[in-house]
Parts: C-alpha cells; structure tokens; sequence
C-alpha cells in the first residue's frame, strides 16, 4: 500500500469516525442555540497559567461590540475543560465547565456550535455519497452488463435510453426534479431524494462503460467454457462476467463520491437539499453567500474546507488505485 493510499484512507476514516460518533464527539447539540453569543470566536484553550503548565481551560467570551459582534476574553472568569465526561447534552468526549462556552470552530448567527453542525452535517453529506454511489454503480454495472453480454435489440433499446439520459444536462436536471417534491418535505425525506436524484443521473455514463467491457469479456475462454459447461445466463454473469470489471469499478467509485458530496451540497446552498435545523456542509455554507459574512466571521468556511478535504482525499485515494493497476 502506497502513501497517497495510506494518506487518504487515514483521512477518509478519521471523517467518517467523527461522523458515526458525533453524539459523543460534538459539544452541543446541532440545533443548540445561544442568542447571546451570535457570531462566538472560536474558543481559544490555554494550557498555561501563570507561566506554568496546567490543565487545559477557556475564559468566558464577553460581547463588547453588539452591531458587529465583536467579543473579547474576559480573563478574570477561568473554566476547565472536562473530558469524557457526562453533559446535560449527554455523555460527551469534551466539554466546559459553565459559564464558559466551547466553540472550537466558533458559532454561527443563531449562536449554533459550527463544529457541533460541521460533525452532525457529515452524515448526511456523506451519506449521500457513499449510498447515492452503491446504487448507481450496482445498477450501472448490472443494466450495463445485460446490454453488453445480449447485444441485439437489447443492447440497442438500452444504450438509446442511456444516451438520452447522458443528452440531458444534468445540473438543471437536478433542479428540476428537486423541484417537483414540496419544500416542506423533513430532512430525512429530502435525503432520501437526493439520493434518488443523483443515483438516477450517475448510473447512465457508467452502464455505457461496462457495456464496452462485457462486449469485449463474453468473449473470453471461461465465459465460452462456462456455456459450455451449461452455466445459466445470469450465472454467467454474476460468477464470470461482472467480477472482471470490479476493479474499474472500485476505481471509478472512488472518484464518483466526491461529485455526489458537491452535488448534495450545490442542493442544500441553493436551499434545495437538507433544510434547517438538520445541518449538511451544503447549507451550512449558505449563510457565506454574504462576503460581509465571510470576511468578519471567516471561521464559517469551515464546511467548505471539509468540503475540500474530503473530495481531496477520495480523489488521492482513485488515483493511486488507478496508479497501481
């Protein structure tokens, strides 16, 4: 295994980890509010007092400026910072002791933990791309193989309707189905849809793909020898045929995750994907649209970081697995 494979699974996992455990990860609740703290600084830790070393804590943040939101420390009101440690939100890996609060990527305009939003956000910006890819590479590489190994009119009935597909473009596909479903629809609904939207954009290209390898493996020696031998069709298929392009499949999956992500979020931007108070990376960066917002409070890119680390990561991660083969 290669750095960039070491690197990127590394990264991709320590996500991923933060996303399945965010209830114990994240401070506060995702839709926590504090408006008192609006626009909070991320929270500065201390670990020396006195010129000594100590044990980690924060001072209380004190607004000075209420118009623009300005805040300093207010170094006489001193909290430790408690690990592992049982929370009125629950059982949590970090936390402060009141009156303190513990914004590590700061807060946004309702006084809502970035950090704890960025974490919870994970699982649905994710989700989308790890489910929305399984179902459009399993029915991509089953309908593309089908096309491939019969040929004929089934081949050709097929590939026409992939190539209208391909023919449509899809961002403003994408609007325009999202825009059939009501807006009203909860979070858990809509990313169902999207997934459904996505998966039904994603599978064309690549059943045209396969096509082209099983054209080209039902004429190999052992799927002439498994006829032989009087193996069924879709026995054929399942044990010979497909296994030969799992690894372009693997590959190309890697590579596909990121544009399901940045597909999810360009929805949720526009106020299409997740709605409030469910938080995904997309519409957690909305509230930048506004520069004014992004150049006083610059903590509030931190979705789109992740974002950038993320689809960085999956892309290191196909293009070594296209290295080594």
């Amino acid at each position: 295994m290669n750095l960039g494979v070491k690197f990127s699974l590394w990264v991709l996992g320590i996500i991923f980890f933060c996303a399945v455990f965010a209830d114990f990860i994240a401070p506060y609740p995702y839709d926590l509010q504090s408006r008192k703290t609006p626009y909070h600084p991320p929270t500065r830790i201390h670990i020396f007092k006195d010129g000594k070393l100590t044990s980690p804590y924060v001072h209380l943040y004190v607004m000075e400026d209420p118009l623009f939101k300005v805040y300093r420390e207010d170094k006489s009101v001193s909290c430790k910072l408690r690990f592992f440690s049982r929370t009125e939100y629950g059982f949590k890996v970090l936390s402060v002791e009141k009156p303190c609060r513990l914004h590590l990527l700061g807060a946004d305009k309702l006084g809502r933990d970035v950090f704890s939003r960025l974490l919870y956000g994970a699982r649905y910006s994710l989700g989308v791309g790890v489910i929305g890819t399984l179902v459009t590479f399993t029915v991509g590489a089953v309908v593309g193989g089908i096309s491939g190994y019969f040929g004929g009119r089934v081949d050709t009935l097929i590939m026409r309707l992939v190539e209208v597909l391909m023919s449509i473009p899809a961002f403003y596909l994408l609007l325009s189905l999202r825009a059939v479903f009501p807006l009203e629809l909860g979070s858990g609904e809509v990313f169902l849809m999207i997934v459904f939207i996505l998966s039904l954009l994603g599978w064309a290209g690549l059943a045209r793909v396969v096509r082209g390898m099983v054209l080209s493996i039902r004429e190999k020696e052992f799927v002439l020898a498994a006829r032989t031998y009087g193996a069924g069709t879709f026995r054929i298929l399942r044990k010979h045929v497909l296994p030969n392009t799992y690894y372009y499949l693997v590959v190309s999956a890697t590579l596909s995750v990121p544009a399901y992500i940045l597909g999810e979020s360009a929805l949720s931007l526009l106020g299409l994907g997740i709605q409030e108070p469910q938080p995904s990376w997309g519409n957690m960066l909305s509230e930048v649209r506004n520069i004014n917002v992004l150049s006083s409070f610059p903590w509030m890119l931190s979705p789109g970081i992740a974002i950038f680390v993320t689809v960085l990561a999956f892309n290191i991660l196909g293009d070594n697995l296209l290295k080594k083969k």
